[in-house]
């Protein structure tokens, strides 16, 4: 029996909770006992998206993210009519995580923020294309010719790791309009938050684009193949 709706949002709720507590939690541990280091920033994201994606993905794809969300519905594979309730899901979830990290982080903390290092175009450039690579190989190793359990997850969470440990000194490697912001809203700090939502957005559009061109022909048809 496939899970229900509630269900579901309860996963996407549940996922991008921790996928904030644990990923941007590691930005504010680092930030106050600089003994984590921008290697284990990204190694905690990509662990953490590893882990929801075992423990939650059978249940509601573990997207934790609009933009996933948003790509998987422009490519024909997630229903319209749940897009929405998925996204809402995912922000309530942001908050809630961000939340949790801002009673553990101290004053004046920007709770995990992502920000830009050389300017809001440098920013939009890297979340672009960052999200279209992370889109293009969730699309690739999410079809039904690919998918091999554990391996996708493995994968998934190597691409979010690497991402976040090349992308992240240069715009914070978002990725994902939830997880900036969530920690934008409880810190007060909104610099450049609008590339956080339209790059990822724009990304995952292009990704649906090149992975068209990458799939197979469809087989010819008997009749086709007469003709």
């Amino acid at each position: 029996m496939p899970p229900t709706l509630r269900q579901c949002l309860f996963a996407e709720v549940l996922g991008t909770a921790f996928l904030l507590i644990f990923g941007t939690g590691a930005v504010v541990v680092d930030e106050q006992f600089h003994n984590i280091g921008h290697g284990g920033v990204a190694a905690a994201f990509g662990l953490i998206v590893l882990i929801i994606i075992q423990g939650l993905g059978h249940v509601s794809g573990a997207h934790v993210n609009p933009a996933v969300t948003i790509g998987f519905w422009a490519a024909g594979r997630f229903p319209g009519r749940r897009v929405l309730p998925y996204v809402a899901a995912q922000l309530l979830g942001a908050g809630l995580g961000s939340g949790a990290v801002w009673l553990l982080a101290a004053p004046g903390s920007s709770l995990g923020a992502t920000l830009p290092a050389h300017g809001a175009a440098q920013a939009f450039g890297v979340e672009l294309g960052l999200t279209f690579w992370l889109m293009l190989i969730i699309l690739r190793v999410t079809a039904s010719y690919y998918e091999q359990g554990l391996l996708v997850g493995l994968i998934i969470s190597a691409v979010v790791g690497l991402e976040a440990l090349v992308g992240g000194p240069l715009s914070g490697a978002s990725m994902n309009p939830a997880r900036s912001l969530a920690p934008a809203l409880l810190s007060g700090n909104w610099t450049a938050a609008w590339v956080y939502v339209t790059a990822p957005l724009a990304g995952v559009l292009l990704a649906v684009l090149a992975n068209r061109l990458l799939e197979p022909a469809p087989a010819a048809t008997p009749a086709e193949k007469a003709g």
